[in-house]
């Protein structure tokens, strides 16, 4: 049985991680017979979004711990994961990749990695095991592995010019279908960057997951 991470930040998609994404992952790695090691930052999120009223909220709240309402409690610190006991690693999108993971919302080209998940991902990409960023997520791989890496985030100008920018090559894709960069052993599915069909995302999703479990 293969053991993929799964790297969460929060819960709802406006703060954290979008629950749809990790979920339909989760299925997927289930599915596929792998076992799913959580892990998330054990620090506050930047900010908590009131998901009805798209309102901030004066309130703090851990990323850890809201990530475990999607992980049933079953979850570490990336403090804690050790790529020598991981086979691939995944990390579904929501604003919570850009506001908790990195600060690419604030700072763009110039944002900065949550540093045990940096450590984590140069780790796993040395030892040359797969990597699977599902919507938002890719913009961060640039920055992590300042090599030129084959991506989609689907179809949004704005921060496909800031990842070109950053040195990664963009390719627009479906939410159904998934960009791979075979050299560099990384998948990637844009979701809800480019639709709201949770049945068209769920077919990048699945095809993301045995990608990334084939090359494990």
């Amino acid at each position: 049985m293969k053991s993929v991470a799964v790297i969460l930040s929060g819960c709802g998609y406006l703060d954290g991680s979008e629950v749809h994404e990790s979920v339909l992952t989760i299925l997927a790695l289930s599915v596929n017979n792998a076992k799913v090691c959580f892990f998330a930052p054990n620090v506050f999120q930047t900010v908590v979004i009131n998901h009805i009223d798209n309102k901030l909220k004066k309130e703090y709240r851990n990323q850890i711990e809201e990530s475990a309402r999607i992980s049933r409690g079953n979850i570490l610190p990336i403090s804690e994961a050790n790529a020598d006991n991981l086979d691939a690693l995944i990390i579904p999108g929501g604003f919570g990749v850009v506001k908790n993971l990195c600060n690419f919302e604030e700072k763009g080209i110039s944002c900065k990695i949550n540093k045990n998940l940096l450590n984590l991902i140069q780790e796993m990409y040395k030892q040359k095991k797969p990597l699977g960023f599902i919507c938002i997520a890719p913009v961060m791989l640039p920055k992590i592995l300042k090599t030129k890496i084959k991506l989609t985030i689907g179809d949004n100008n704005e921060i496909i010019s800031k990842i070109e920018k950053m040195g990664a090559l963009h390719v627009k894709c479906n939410a159904d279908d998934i960009i791979v960069d075979e050299k560099n052993l990384i998948v990637t599915t844009p979701a809800y960057m480019v639709s709201q069909s949770i049945f068209d995302i769920n077919k990048g999703i699945n095809k993301l997951v045995k990608k990334i479990l084939d090359m494990s």
